[in-house]
């Protein structure tokens, strides 16, 4: 998350944590009592200017307003940047949901543009359709891309001509996941879908999906890693051979922590930003992060993940020699 946070310039340091359990095991009410108790042993080590927990896999807005609520009662004061990702009724940021998914396809349609090619009737194909694939493939279709492929755990749908995204994203939103007893498309695996040949390929889903036993086999032009660590070191390297352009998940994901400073922002100065001007402020933070890494990766003729760690060790070097720690 250090590393990431550079990679966006804002001015988090990072770390990770979290409750090893299943929540498909539990039910509600479990999940509340086991929330709050996490948020109640961790309060010591937390703060509005301490450590700032926010949302990962498995987390909602939820979730994170009963470990505010449980941080509140510790501390016995108002504490609503504490914790990030909660729901805007409860002090969070419009756009924080969408903020992720907005940011892979924003780095996805930055890389279409560094090889001369329009996000218009580009094809991708999506792994993973939860929040963060499912926003990747909205702002992908609102810009005009072909979504040929989307998979969930259950099943992989795949439309040469392109999938109806509208009726996906309709039930998607009413029933939070997907299926294809609509036929939308051919059900396929997920290794062929992680093979077709596309334009975009946006893993969206769990860590090391490619391999050095499928990399080989990816034909995409980009690989945009809306998922932490898709990709492993060994696949990384054949990817490059390959001359596939893989946007790392540090530069490609890094909308959702960026909303999160802008969130923890707006609940310190106890006033809320539109929509629209959360989204704009994300862009600028987005557009300029690409541009730097993309800049470094040129001038020194490495990889964009390369360059991505470049710039971040740069950022902290620097940070720590003006506090005079070396």
């Amino acid at each position: 998350m250090t590393i990431k946070c550079c990679v966006a310039g804002i001015p988090y340091g990072g770390g990770k944590g979290g409750i090893t359990l299943d929540p498909r095991d539990y039910s509600e009410a479990e999940l509340e009592r086991i929330s709050r108790a996490y948020a109640e042993a961790i309060s010591p080590l937390i703060g509005e200017k301490i450590d700032i927990p926010a949302p990962d896999v498995n987390t909602n807005g939820k979730i994170m307003s009963w470990m505010v609520d449980a941080y509140e009662n510790v501390v016995k004061k108002s504490a609503p940047g504490v914790f990030t990702g909660k729901p805007v009724e409860f002090g969070g940021s419009l756009a924080r949901t969408e903020a992720t998914g907005y940011g892979v396809n924003f780095a996805a349609v930055q890389a279409l543009e560094k090889l001369g090619k329009d996000v218009k009737g580009a094809t991708y194909a999506i792994q993973g359709f939860g929040n963060v694939g499912y926003h990747t493939g909205y702002y992908a279709h609102k810009a005009g891309a072909k979504i040929v492929a989307v998979s969930t755990v259950d099943v992989a749908i795949y439309n040469e001509n392109g999938l109806d995204m509208e009726a996906l994203f309709k039930e998607y939103q009413t029933n939070g996941f997907i299926t294809n007893k609509a036929g939308y498309g051919k059900e396929i695996s997920n290794a062929e879908l992680l093979a077709l040949d596309v334009d975009v390929l946006a893993p969206c889903a769990l860590e090391n999906q490619l391999t050095s036993e499928n990399a080989g086999k990816v034909r995409a032009k980009i690989v945009v890693e809306g998922a932490n660590g898709p990709t492993t070191p060994e696949a990384d390297a054949i990817l490059r051979q390959n001359g596939v352009l893989v946007v790392p998940d540090i530069l490609a994901n890094c909308g959702g922590v960026v909303v999160s400073y802008f969130e923890w922002v707006q609940n310190l100065q106890g006033y809320y930003w539109e929509f629209d001007e959360v989204q704009e402020k994300e862009t600028v933070v987005l557009r300029r992060a690409f541009r730097d890494i993309w800049n470094l990766a040129q001038e020194y003729d490495v990889d964009l993940r390369t360059a991505s760690y470049m710039m971040s060790i740069r950022r902290v070097e620097k940070a720590m020699k003006l506090r005079g720690w070396y």
